[in-house]
């Protein structure tokens, strides 16, 4: 049976083996110690990759956004993994110790010529424009743009993970907590000894939109492959409708040997696993699975109309 195939990211996108051999060996690494890491790295790697694209930057800078994107977390590698791996929130005390995988990923990327170009994205991709981020607190005008980026694709792709999102049904609803880190707040924050209202937000209000964009995109990826799965139910549906005639007809047929021959029309038409007495259960899966799959296109096209109206 055919099998209905998706990822959530759209597919074209700069993959592993295409890496310089240094970046590729940290990856390993990330693999080796924690796959779930190594999976978010390569989807931010993604995601920068395309945002950068949609923001129409150039061809070098795009290239070096884009490895930035998959070395970001390099120093999670030193983070104790009861701390990486704990299913809870995070003490106080072991958030401390996670916060420290931007140093520490950044020394790493320093100490390695080959690797020095990625160590922006590793230090400062959990800076926030207004000052609040870490390890040093910058403000808009210190951070590098390419962690700017980074800092909201890490961020998109930490809640798609957290939220264990399967399809883009209901993915407005993560780009709208994403907003609230985009628009300015009211409390004060001392900035150069001064409080101060935030004048800006955390992450990128012209990022986010190009990462709309983006999420567009890959909703469109996700209706066109369930298409191409309507595509299939239906050819199906179709070949077990034509099963039934011919059992109808069988049952009706005036003599033996028309009886035998339409149930060997049946017969021929059976797919694996398909016989005499299942036949009905399964065309009424496909029929049922059918309607499923219309109702989240309806649903997908939805969420495509509220993202185009979504305002930062």
């Amino acid at each position: 049976m055919y099998k209905e195939t998706f990822d959530f990211y759209s597919p074209v996108n700069l993959k592993i083996y295409n890496l310089e051999e240094t970046v590729r060996y940290q990856l390993k690494v990330l693999e080796n110690l924690d796959t779930l890491t190594k999976t978010h790295s390569e989807n931010v790697g993604n995601l920068t990759c395309r945002v950068c694209e949609y923001l129409k930057l150039n061809k070098k800078f795009i290239a070096n956004a884009t490895v930035n994107g998959y070395l970001h977390d390099i120093g999670k590698q030193f983070i104790p993994i009861q701390i990486l791996n704990k299913p809870t929130k995070l003490t106080p005390e072991e958030f401390e110790i996670m916060k420290t995988h931007t140093t520490l990923g950044y020394n790493l990327c320093m100490q390695d010529i080959k690797l020095r170009p990625y160590a922006v994205g590793a230090l400062n991709h959990h800076e926030a424009l207004d000052g609040t981020g870490y390890p040093n607190g910058l403000t808009k005008k210190d951070i590098p743009f390419v962690a700017q980026i980074i800092r909201v694709v890490d961020e998109y792709d930490a809640i798609v993970t957290k939220r264990k999102y399967k399809t883009h049904v209901n993915i407005s609803e993560t780009l709208k907590e994403l907003i609230k880190d985009a628009r300015p707040t009211k409390e004060l924050i001392a900035l150069d000894h001064l409080a101060e209202i935030h004048k800006v937000g955390k992450i990128n209000g012209k990022v986010l939109k190009a990462l709309f964009k983006v999420v567009i995109d890959d909703t469109k990826y996700e209706i066109s492959c369930i298409y191409d799965y309507i595509d299939y139910l239906k050819q199906e549906i179709k070949r077990l409708q034509n099963i039934q005639k011919f059992r109808q007809k069988s049952e009706s047929a005036t003599s033996e040997y028309k009886r035998e021959y339409y149930k060997e029309c049946m017969k021929v038409s059976f797919k694996q696993g398909e016989n005499f007495d299942n036949y009905e259960e399964i065309l009424q899966e496909y029929q049922d699975a059918l309607q499923t799959r219309s109702d989240i296109i309806k649903r997908l096209f939805e969420e495509i109309r509220i993202i185009k109206k979504l305002k930062i």
